[in-house]
């Protein structure tokens, strides 16, 4: 059987990669699945020793920092995680000769293009965490080896800490919010992520060095953060009492510029990205954001703690 040696699985993305590899590959997969104890990324020479005792067939590596506005104060960390960790992941995977699977973002670009961005646009990321991100992506190409990288946005899923969990919280709790309206991508869910990447791994050929390099993987449509806000109220609102959960004591959820909202790390205004290529490359396509949503909805346990 062979191996994949899964990173991350204490976050979001990866903990949605390990359920959902096991539940769709177990026949031909042997998923190795390491947290932050068990392969420490701030540790080079313990990335290689972890991957050669496992000897994997592929690596997937969503682990990253991703704790953007700490970023701007804690560079060497995020430099280090994010950028470092990942070419030695690369030169570990050219050794094995086997292909890599990694995760990047939409703040590798600055947002001030008009209309949607391709992977072939210019990168200018804004912040540290950007930065960090982008450096792990030229640190996977230089070392040359057959590798997907996969820039996603806005993730959230009923796992973790995220946006979705802090709306809901805070609609708990007060009668008006006031969300950015003027950041506009696609909310992106973990499970979505897991399912599009489950069926990469079936479709990929490493040999194959067309295939190889960067691509959007999100889901479908648009919205800014407000908008994603009020959806995320009218779904909860739509299954509060069939679920017996909490009702919200939301009443207005009011639209904000960023300038009034200021955080230490800059955000690209403009993250919407096509999935064109991802969708020609390997007929995999995401669905509408909003249906996602909902996906995540059915499977979400809400507390008053939540």
């Amino acid at each position: 059987m062979k191996k994949i040696l899964l990173t991350g699985v204490s976050g979001q993305v990866g903990h949605a990669l390990q359920q959902q590899l096991a539940l769709e590959l177990a026949d031909e997969w042997q998923v190795v699945a390491c947290d932050r104890q068990q392969l420490d990324l701030t540790q080079p020479e313990h990335i290689r020793r972890v991957v050669r005792d496992i000897a994997p067939d592929l690596i997937i590596n969503p682990a990253a920092y991703t704790a953007v506005d700490k970023a701007e104060s804690e560079r060497e960390l995020a430099d280090a995680i994010n950028a470092t960790a990942a070419g030695v992941l690369a030169e570990e995977a050219a050794r094995l000769k086997i292909g890599l699977i990694h995760f990047s973002t939409d703040y590798v670009y600055d947002g001030t293009k008009n209309g949607v961005y391709t992977e072939d646009d210019a990168v200018n990321p804004l912040s540290v965490y950007g930065a960090s991100k982008l450096a792990g992506e030229e640190a996977i190409r230089r070392v040359g080896l057959p590798h997907l990288i996969l820039r996603t946005s806005w993730v959230y899923g009923s796992y973790g800490k995220n946006f979705l969990k802090t709306i809901i919280r805070l609609a708990q709790a007060r009668e008006n919010l006031r969300i950015v309206a003027d950041q506009y991508g696609a909310p992106t869910a973990d499970i979505a992520i897991a399912r599009a990447v489950t069926e990469l791994v079936t479709r990929w050929h490493p040999e194959d060095a067309a295939q190889t390099g960067v691509y959007h993987l999100v889901n479908r449509g648009e919205t800014s953060w407000c908008g994603f806000a009020s959806e995320i109220v009218a779904q909860y609102r739509a299954l509060e009492t069939l679920r017996g959960w909490p009702a919200l004591a939301v009443k207005e959820i009011a639209p904000i510029a960023t300038a009034e909202y200021p955080t230490p790390a800059k955000r690209p205004a403009n993250s919407r990205l096509t999935t064109a290529k991802l969708e020609q490359t390997f007929g995999v396509t995401l669905p509408e954001w909003s249906i996602a949503l909902n996906q995540v909805m059915a499977e979400l346990v809400v507390s008053v703690a939540d």
